[in-house]
């Protein structure tokens, strides 16, 4: 409950409550309404790589490889402004504001997308779609972090990272049916994909209406009552399924001052001088990942029609292995997180996923493995690297203060992206253009490395946040001494 103490400020044990229940229905609602939005982004990014031969061929369009390639990189580049745009408005104004605002966005641009009319507004509308997805990464990743109790949340948060790879498999089935001449006329196919996502969209809406403000952003802004009242609605709920919930002390409140907001200056000081350490891990983390897989996933299918010559119909097939590995990662090694630890599992994917797509590079420079044979190494890479990608999110969404987890989020993902995504997708755009093995071949070494440098940095660096409350991993900078 929470107690006033004097002006400005109050004891609360709302965190400790949240910690305290054990997984339910109330969570797994939580991580399907909000968790979807993973599902969206890789909705979006595989009917980007999969209609990429239909986008060439388009007679409106016309686009060159490079265009497909700078397609991705607008649709990045909106993530990175939307996300610090909107996990600025989601620290201030809240998380349940800015997960609607974010995903009608979503909606308007992607259907927008399908009616594109020149390159410049199919370039645009990719930004735009980019924008909400970014936003919505900030919104989605602050609110579940700070609704699951700390034992379930390095699984939880790896798995619905993850699930970006049902949305690539669901792009990947529609583009093979909608692509097809025989479904649909060429130019029409593409613009039939790329309604999917607002149709998926709008049911998600329906879904989210349910979902509480979250309580612990509610305490720290002078709204302990409201987060009060929301947690006991919240028990109720676990009471009334026949869990017993063990009773709290004084020993579980927190002191308090309350604020209406964090200013720029202390979310500077608190990134870049209290927390500095933990600010360079999260870089590292960030921007390798985004540039191992914008560079390999946003060109796959333009790997797969210019040196496999594979029909531009038929490239969903090969991505179908290739989000499996991803999904089946995050979902088998994802435990281990909670277990083991963050700081071993962080530097043994990272590692693994370094050394593996160097192996498989020198072979597809090589030309010793087919279309199929390409696709099998992918899925095993994956299977390591997308819960190492996944962890990087977790990483930055739990080591820094309540105050600022939002926007933190947004600065490491577009700094991140930026460095490592928004560039990749154009070079490799160029260095399959080429039509050099060895080029090709030149950019995945240089993904390796920079997964082996993630690796070196996390193991000596990454924080130790397994099974620990979110107060406790980085203090509240509103905590009343």
């Amino acid at each position: 409950m929470a107690e006033a103490r004097s002006q400005g400020i109050y004891t609360t044990d709302v965190p400790s409550r949240l910690e305290r229940l054990p997984w339910g229905r109330f969570h797994t609602l939580v991580v399907i309404a909000l968790g979807i939005t993973w599902i969206l982004d890789g909705l979006e990014v595989t009917l980007a790589g999969s209609v990429a031969g239909a986008l060439k061929t388009s007679p409106v369009l016309q686009f060159t490889d490079s265009d497909v390639g700078l397609a991705g990189s607008f649709y990045l580049a909106g993530a990175v402004l939307g996300a610090i745009f909107f996990g600025w408005l989601t620290d201030r104004l809240g998380r349940k504001k800015l997960f609607f605002i974010t995903l009608a966005l979503y909606l308007i641009a992607t259907a927008a997308t399908a009616f594109a009319w020149n390159g410049w507004s199919f370039f645009l509308f990719r930004f735009l779609t980019g924008a909400g997805i970014g936003g919505e990464y900030t919104a989605i990743n602050s609110t579940i972090q700070e609704l699951v109790p700390a034992r379930y949340r390095g699984w939880t948060d790896l798995v619905i990272n993850g699930s970006f790879w049902v949305g690539a498999a669901m792009g990947a089935s529609g583009a093979i049916i909608l692509l097809d001449p025989a479904h649909l006329a060429p130019d029409h196919g593409w613009r039939a994909a790329f309604l999917i996502g607002a149709i998926l969209g709008l049911g998600i809406l329906v879904l989210r209406l349910w979902i509480p403000e979250s309580p612990r952003w509610l305490v720290i802004h002078g709204r302990p009552k409201e987060a009060e009242h929301i947690v006991e609605g919240i028990e109720v709920q676990f009471t009334e399924a026949g869990h017993q919930l063990k009773p709290m002390d004084n020993s579980h409140r927190i002191s308090l001052r309350g604020r209406t907001h964090t200013p720029l200056g202390q979310v500077f000081r608190s990134l870049f001088i209290d927390h500095r350490g933990r600010t360079a891990v999260g870089l590292v983390l960030m921007a390798s990942q985004a540039f191992f897989y914008n560079a390999i996933f946003f060109t796959y299918a333009l790997v797969l029609t210019r040196f496999y010559a594979i029909p531009s119909q038929d490239v969903g097939w090969y991505i179908l292995p290739f989000a499996l590995g991803n999904v089946m990662g995050p979902i088998l090694l994802g435990r281990f997180f909670d277990t083991i630890g963050r700081r071993t599992m962080i530097a043994f994917t990272y590692g693994v996923s370094g050394l593996l797509l160097a192996i498989i590079g020198a072979l597809f420079q090589q030309d010793m493995l087919s279309a199929s044979q390409l696709t099998v190494g992918w899925m095993i890479i994956f299977f390591f690297a997308s819960p190492a990608a996944s962890s990087a999110y977790l990483t930055v969404s739990e080591s820094f203060p309540l105050e600022i987890r939002a926007l933190a989020i947004a600065i490491f993902y577009a700094v991140g992206t930026g460095l490592g995504g928004v560039a990749a997708p154009l070079i490799f755009g160029r260095l399959i253009e080429s039509g050099s093995r060895t080029s090709v071949f030149g950019g995945y070494i240089s993904g390796a490395v920079l997964m082996l440098v993630g690796a070196a940095v996390a193991s000596r660096y990454a924080v130790a946040a397994e099974r620990k409350s979110l107060e406790d991993v980085a203090s509240p900078l509103s905590l009343a001494e």
